[in-house]
Formats: structure tokens, C-alpha cells, sequence
């Protein structure tokens, strides 16, 4: 009895063919199997391969040609002795999918290539490098946008980036101050330019929007051919083939606007492309609006600052002084110790001078010590009654939100020939201290009580006279209390002061005050330290110039 022959999925239906399969083949396989000979020419196809190749086969072509990258690949094989499954994979496009060819070899010295598709996991990978490079972008671009705080220099930054991570060139317009645009533009690969210009902002679809904060219009939706001239920047390597207007988001106002401009001869924005440029917009709005932000409050700040400064100190009316301040923290400028002079109409008129301490340190006090500042300015008029200007003074102190109180030494002083006269009032600070000329050291007999702190001010004026050479120190308790020397805890205190002084005897004011200075700041080290403030009224050892008003003949 002959045996029964089963036909398996790849053998022939009828058992008379010729050709008898006893299993699937690689013509059964689900991919698409090319087999060519040495010469590269076809000699078989399954029926995926044969499908493919026929749905993109060139219409005057024959149907069963393979791509050239796949022929390729096969010149390279078979150029070689050893034809083995592990090759390299070829790889290339059939028509709209990517694919992987291997190669497998055949008894008849052909090759047998199965061809992969690997469309899916191509896109993929793209996908994934696009959002790792758009990761790594957008952290750059954060880093480096915000380590500025200037404007003009942030904006020039963000063009360079647009152009050279998104574009072929990139335009930051900022809001109009005024009628004027600030433009800055950037050429990929080249320096940012600044430029300000007056335009209509509806000429460019959706730059009027954007520099309101709205959001942005499609790419598609921009005619690149209707843009006015300004916006292209020279250089520029041919027609604007797509445009990106978006604007860059501020904090509660819009920042300005981006624009990107790519050539005609490259690829228009993909809306990927659009939405990574509204996430870079987004980086780059809340830089600029940081840096706008940081400018207003520095203009502020140091406008105000301006007014709770010292002043610089000069000789007035025939009298040298000589001031130096040091806030508590080293980062600061102002504090809770100051010190004005406030000149008379002229020589023969008091020169009003005030040195104080506000209880406290750092921003607190120094609001405190502006508005002390200003209300002992608005009381000069009654500057020669210092016991009335520490009344007034107290008085509106109490009647104030703050709950500080200050200490203050008031001095009207006045050159009469030679010599200079002084009225010292201390109003619970410590009295100051004359240096006179053979080395003595003198602590003037006023004293008084605090200001600010108290119903009433009670306080004793003392009159001095300054021989030529001779200088009255004024010092907060910064001086006396800086703790330091060998062990760091021990206080500067009033005996080295007074030490330091008798050492001075005869130097000019200037000098005096930057000795005492630096020997405070020697004693401190590296510790810390409460504010810091000297003043010095000197008698200059010379006779005054004439016609200053004074008698020079008088206490001679």
C-alpha cells in the first residue's frame, strides 16, 4: 500500500507536483523574502515580497525590482568569501516604510534577503531621541536664559538660541516703550543684533496678538511672502519658506513676541516644531520678565537708596570733616547708623551735624533712619535749640508705627577765626571725644536720654572749642562693641579708642577717622559686627581763606 503524503501548509496542494515539501518554507514566511543570484537579479519572491515590490515599483519598471540600497547591500555581500546569517543589516526605505534587510545564504550561491519592517520602531527611536534633545534643550536653555538678569543681554541670548536650536533665524520683539520696538535678531551660527524700530505690529500676522499675550496662530496660516521687510535680517540665505509667531509669556503680562524664519529650501515647521517653540517661548518669557522685573526693582531700590546713603563729607565754611561708614553685614550699604552735616546759609550761620544710632540692623532700621533723616531735615530751621529738635523728634517717633528707638549726638558748629566753636547735645549716646593737640584725649560733659523711647527728652549741651590741628570724634557703639582680638570675644571698648586717638593727636580728620576704622576691623577679623559710623570735625591748622566772611584777627 503506498504511503499517504500529507500536504503541508507550504507544499504543493496536488501530490503529483513535482516539488514535494514536507514543511513550511521561507515562501510561507509572513515577511517579505527576496532571492537574488550573484549578479543581482531577482530570481524568486514570497508573495508579501512580491506585493510590496509591486505596490511601489517604478510604473515604467519592471515589478520585481529591488530598491538600490537593497542591491547595494547585495554587491557588498557577494563581493565577499563568507555569506553567513549574521551580517550587518541592510536598511532603507520602500516607499513609505523603513525596513531591514538580512541576509541569508542559498546552496546556489544566491542570497536569500528578509526584509523587516521596522517603520514602528524607527519612528520611535525618533521620537525618543526628538524628546531627549528637546529635554536637553529646553534645560540649556533655562540655565543659560536665566544666569542673566539684563535685558538687553537676555534677549540676545534667547535669539541665539532660537536660531540656532530652531531656526534659520530668530527675532525678539519686546513691548514698545513709547512708539519704539526693541528688536533684537540672530542668524544661526552668528552674533545677536539689537535694534529699535517703530512699525505697526498688525503688518506681521500675529505679532499684534502675541505682544498682547495672546495665543499664538498656526505657522500654516502665515502667508511668508506678506512679512515686511524689517523682519527678515540681512543676510538672511534666501526666501522665507515658514514663519512661527508666538509670544513669550511674562508674569501676568506678556514679555514680548518671538518670530522664527526658515528658508524656502528647508522643510516648514511641523506642528511638533510649533509646540517645542511654545515651550522654548514660554522659557525664554519668564527669563525676560525676570530680568525686566530685577531692573524695575534695582532702579527702585537704588533710587531710594540714594537718599539713605551718607554723604560725602568736605570742608564747609573753614571746617574739615571727615566721615566713614560699615554696615553690619558686608553684602549691605545701609543700616541702622548714620550721620548728616547740613552746611549754614554761609560762615557766619551754625553748621548742623547729626550722628545717630537706630536700634537694630539691616533694612528694618535703615527705614527708620531715612524717616529720622527727613524729619531732622525738615526741622533745620530750629537747628540752633537742639533740645527742642530731640523733643519734636521724640514726638513723632512715638506717634509712628515703629517701635525702635535711636540714640544721636547733635553738634552746631561754627569757625570763628582759628579756632571752631561746637555745641554738643548726646541724646543717650555716648558723649564725644576731643583730641587735642599735645595728645589729650576729652570726653565733652553732655549726655541726655534716648529719643523715640520715652514721653519727654531730657538732655545738657556742652560747649567746645577746637584750637587748629585739633579734631571732636563722633562714633556709634559699633566701634566700642566690636567683639574680637586673640579669643574673638573680648570688645574693642572705649580704652583702646581713646588709646587709638592719643596716637592721632595732630592728624587731619580724614585721618582719624580711617585709623579708628581699620583698627576696629583689625580687631574683629572675620567676625561679625554691628554698623559702623565715625565722624570727625577738625580745625584745619591753616589760617581761613580770604573772603570767607570770618575775622581771621579773632582768636588768634
Amino acid at each position: 500500500m503506498p504511503a499517504l503524503v500529507i500536504p503541508s501548509p507550504g507544499s504543493p496542494a496536488r501530490p503529483h507536483d513535482t516539488e514535494v515539501r514536507t514543511g513550511p518554507t521561507w515562501k510561507d514566511a509572513p515577511y517579505p523574502v527576496v532571492v537574488l543570484d550573484a549578479r543581482g537579479t531577482v530570481v524568486d519572491l514570497n508573495p508579501p515580497a512580491r506585493l510590496l515590490l509591486a505596490d511601489h515599483h517604478d510604473g515604467d519598471g519592471p515589478r520585481d525590482v529591488v530598491p538600490s540600497w537593497l542591491a547595494d547591500a547585495h554587491r557588498r555581500l557577494t563581493d565577499e568569501t563568507d555569506i553567513t546569517p549574521a551580517a550587518t543589516p541592510a536598511t532603507g526605505e520602500i516607499g513609505d516604510r523603513f525596513f531591514e534587510a538580512r541576509p541569508g545564504p542559498l546552496a546556489d550561491e544566491g542570497v536569500m534577503w528578509w526584509l523587516v519592517d521596522r517603520t514602528g520602531h524607527r519612528r520611535a527611536e525618533t521620537s525618543l531621541r526628538s524628546a531627549r534633545e528637546q529635554a536637553e534643550i529646553r534645560a540649556m536653555v533655562s540655565s543659560t536664559l536665566l544666569a542673566s538678569l539684563n535685558v538687553p543681554r537676555c534677549a540676545e541670548v534667547a535669539a541665539q538660541l532660537a536660531a540656532e536650536h530652531l531656526a534659520d533665524a530668530a527675532l525678539i520683539v519686546l513691548p514698545p516703550v513709547g512708539r519704539r520696538h526693541s528688536v533684537t535678531h540672530a542668524l544661526r551660527g552668528g552674533p545677536a543684533e539689537h535694534t529699535s524700530r517703530q512699525f505697526d505690529a498688525r503688518d506681521v500676522p500675529g505679532l499684534d496678538e502675541a505682544l498682547q499675550g495672546f495665543p499664538p496662530v498656526p505657522a500654516r496660516w502665515i502667508d511668508p511672502g506678506a512679512l515686511p521687510d524689517w523682519v527678515v535680517p540681512e543676510g538672511f540665505g534666501g526666501p522665507v519658506g515658514s514663519v512661527i509667531v508666538t509670544p513669550l509669556p511674562g508674569h501676568g503680562v506678556s514679555a514680548g513676541a518671538l518670530i522664527l524664519l526658515r528658508v524656502g529650501t528647508e522643510r516648514a515647521f511641523t506642528p511638533d516644531e510649533e509646540a517645542f517653540a511654545r515651550l522654548f517661548a514660554a522659557r525664554a518669557g519668564t527669563a525676560l520678565s525676570a530680568a525686566r522685573l530685577y531692573g524695575e526693582q534695582s532702579a527702585i531700590t537704588t533710587t531710594l537708596m540714594r537718599e539713605l546713603l551718607p554723604p560725602v563729607l568736605e570742608n564747609l565754611h573753614g571746617v574739615d570733616y571727615a566721615g566713614r561708614y560699615r554696615a553690619a553685614s558686608d553684602h549691605e550699604r545701609i543700616g541702622g547708623d548714620f550721620y548728616d552735616v547740613h552746611p549754614g546759609a554761609d560762615a557766619s550761620r551754625e553748621t548742623f551735624v547729626v550722628l545717630g544710632d537706630v536700634a537694630g540692623k539691616g533694612l528694618d532700621a535703615a527705614v527708620l533712619t531715612g524717616k529720622i533723616r527727613n524729619t531732622l531735615h525738615a526741622l533745620l530751621p530750629l537747628a540752633s535749640d537742639h533740645q527742642q529738635v530731640l523733643t519734636l523728634l521724640n514726638g513723632a517717633l512715638l506717634t509712628s508705627h515703629h517701635t525702635r528707638f535711636a540714640t544721636m549726638v547733635l553738634a552746631s558748629v561754627k569757625r570763628e577765626g582759628r579756632r571752631v566753636r561746637l555745641r554738643l547735645t548726646s541724646a543717650g549716646h555716648m558723649p564725644p571725644l576731643i583730641v587735642r593737640a599735645d595728645g589729650r584725649v576729652e570726653e565733652a560733659a553732655t549726655h541726655g536720654t534716648l529719643v523715640g523711647a520715652l514721653p519727654s527728652v531730657t538732655v545738657r549741651t556742652a560747649e567746645e572749642v577746637l584750637a587748629p590741628g585739633e579734631t571732636c570724634l563722633l562714633y556709634t557703639d559699633g566701634i566700642t562693641e566690636a567683639r574680637g582680638g586673640p579669643l574673638g570675644d573680648e570688645l574693642f571698648g572705649e580704652r583702646r579708642l581713646r588709646q587709638a586717638l592719643v596716637e592721632c593727636a595732630g592728624l587731619p580728620g580724614e585721618a582719624v577717622v580711617e585709623r579708628v576704622q581699620m583698627l576696629a576691623a583689625q580687631w574683629l577679623g572675620g567676625g561679625g559686627h554691628d554698623d559702623m559710623a565715625v565722624l570727625a570735625i577738625s580745625a584745619p591748622r591753616t589760617a581761613p581763606p580770604t573772603g570767607t566772611g570770618e575775622t581771621p584777627g579773632r582768636d588768634t
